[in-house]
């Protein structure tokens, strides 16, 4: 296997080019390396989503009072849920960075087109509670960076897995912030 910057032998056997980062052939099994950092990250998502499901249960009876709570609580339940599905395949031993790819493309394409559902679906009730530019770049962007991630590994090229760490920060934070809404500021 070549490492970066390597040049890449002739067929006489010396070496004649350097093989760009990115063109580098992706190994056979595409997370190698990463499986760390994956199971931690579930690890994480899941425990932000029992969070979720504590301040959905404490709190259900003073969300179900204001018509753009439930909403939310989905798209809170959406963005953490992401991480889940995109780190368990990414965990999923021995599979080609196309599958993976597809796998992690189709997740973001999911999420966002739910999220974007959600966002439509409860914009007139939610005017009065948060700017709408401020909802929907916690709802929109963080299905972002596991498209481009997906679409880039699909294409062979290996940094796309880079692109999966800011998806999960994204994630994490939408839901972080959401449960910060339906477990604190909803008591105000």
């Amino acid at each position: 296997m070549f490492q970066v910057g390597d040049a890449a032998p002739n067929h006489r056997g010396s070496p004649s080019i350097t093989i760009p980062p990115d063109e580098i052939p992706m190994p056979i099994d595409a997370m190698q390396g990463w499986s760390s950092f994956f199971a931690g990250q579930l690890g994480a998502a899941a425990a932000l989503t029992g969070l979720l499901f504590v301040a959905v249960s404490i709190n259900l009876a003073r969300i179900l009072q204001f018509s753009h709570l439930p909403t939310r609580a989905a798209e809170t339940l959406l963005a953490l849920v992401s991480v889940l599905v995109v780190c368990t395949f990414a965990l999923i031993p021995r599979q080609s960075a196309q599958a993976y790819g597809f796998e992690i493309g189709a997740t973001g394409l999911i999420f966002w087109a739910l999220s974007t559902r959600s966002l439509i679906r409860s914009r007139k009730f939610d005017r009065q509670y948060v700017r709408f530019t401020t909802r929907f770049v916690l709802t929109q962007l963080p299905a972002l960076p596991f498209v481009i991630a997906g679409a880039l590994l699909i294409a062979g090229r290996f940094s796309g897995v880079y692109w999966i760490v800011p998806g999960i920060l994204l994630s994490f934070a939408a839901g972080i912030f959401g449960a910060w809404v339906l477990l604190v500021e909803i008591q105000r």
